[in-house]
């Protein structure tokens, strides 16, 4: 089947994006699911900085590449097995695709399954198999097992999750990301309760998203750190008790005299080495500094050894929020239907393929949360 992509070919292009236009969009052909495979109609794609990483080639992949990693979608078509989905059902996407058999994942932690990692680095589905090709008949890599910036997309029965139709699905697409990673990072990894303090760092759609779990679970006191004046202003009327500008020479210092030494748990998600240097400094003795930010691979961080051990602090990553897919997005979807998880106030715009190399520059200057791609519209 034909259908349109937007395709990249070459990592690491200078910006501004809309004048070298890294993403290309084409006509390409998809071939249908095969066994434990399912087509989805893409209905929504996010614009994340995991996309932008790739696109910069903070993460390098292999390429030709479609990309496209946070979305939501209706199944169109499934594959042989596939008897707990059928055509018409709407579904959000997993960008950490698992096996299901592992020790990770019969521990509960598919999110760090190894097959997902193996799939990515060869840009295949976790079932072995390549779905895209240009029209010469040149194979197309897969983006985590998905390529969601794309009319439509083949992936694996476990990338996909069944949500309820109640659901707009330009909402349920953040969930496949930003949700997961942000409230994730809030509600397993921090396991937060009602009436601790935590500090998030960065706030994008990830950190925003870490700032709606906190205001959910109780949290009695919340820093919202981030460089930009906009989004601090958002921060605090979406329910952050604090705020501070980033970049300050004396933001560090500021938290530590506000809080009292610094808060017990402090979640990063910009994803960079300043911001993690700056949650480590505001973490108190005995407290946890959590990433959930996606560095560049190189990116290191060092911090004082005896400290760690002395004052007992702990330093956690936190991938795709520790989340269960299966068991984490209908109770994330029940905080969004209960106004908890207000994902609709971070949707900047929606777009079409036209705009999609203009919206990475809007991303990379900070000035939007979430663009929604529609590659239907």
């Amino acid at each position: 089947m034909r259908m349109k992509a937007a395709i990249l070919f070459e990592q690491g292009k200078p910006r501004p994006y809309a004048t070298t236009r890294p993403l290309v969009v084409e006509e390409v052909e998809i071939d249908p699911p095969g066994p434990g495979e399912i087509m989805i109609e893409v209905a929504a794609a996010g614009l994340c900085h995991s996309d932008l990483s790739t696109i910069e080639n903070q993460r390098p992949r292999p390429l030709p590449i479609v990309i496209g990693h946070e979305g939501a979608g209706i199944v169109r078509e499934v594959g042989q097995g596939i008897t707990d989905l059928n055509p018409g059902d709407h579904v959000i996407t997993v960008f950490a695709s698992s096996c299901g058999n592992c020790r990770y994942c019969v521990r509960g932690r598919p999110n760090i399954c190894p097959s997902g990692n193996s799939a990515r680095a060869a840009g295949t589905l976790v079932t072995g198999t390549k779905k895209l090709r240009r029209l010469d008949g040149t194979p197309i890599n897969h983006n985590s097992g998905l390529s969601l910036y794309a009319q439509y997309a083949v992936v694996a029965r476990r990338s996909a999750v069944k949500i309820g139709k109640d659901i707009p699905l330009d909402d349920a697409a953040i969930f496949g990301c930003a949700v997961m990673t942000g409230a994730g990072a809030v509600l397993n990894t921090a396991n937060l309760q009602a009436g601790e303090a935590v500090g998030v760092i960065g706030l994008g759609g990830v950190g925003m998203n870490a700032l709606f779990a906190a205001v959910a679970a109780g949290a009695e006191r919340i820093i919202a750190i981030d460089t930009n004046p906009m989004k601090l202003d958002l921060a605090k009327q979406w329910g952050a008790t604090d705020t501070f500008l980033a970049g300050n020479e004396d933001c560090a210092a500021q938290v530590r005299e506000a809080t009292d030494g610094g808060l017990d748990t402090v979640i990063e998600t910009a994803g960079t080495v300043p911001a993690m240097q700056l949650a480590i400094a505001i973490t108190a003795r005995g407290g946890s500094t959590i990433s959930a930010g996606l560095p560049n691979i190189n990116a290191q961080v060092s911090y004082l050894h005896a400290s760690l051990v002395s004052e007992e602090r702990s330093i956690l990553g936190s991938y795709m929020g520790s989340c269960v897919p299966e068991r984490d997005l209908p109770r994330l979807l029940g905080l969004y239907r209960r106004g908890k998880l207000p994902v609709d106030k971070l949707k900047t715009s929606s777009i079409t393929f036209d705009q999609i190399n203009e919206g990475f520059d809007l991303l990379s200057d900070g000035v939007v949360l979430r663009q929604m791609l529609r590659p239907n519209a």
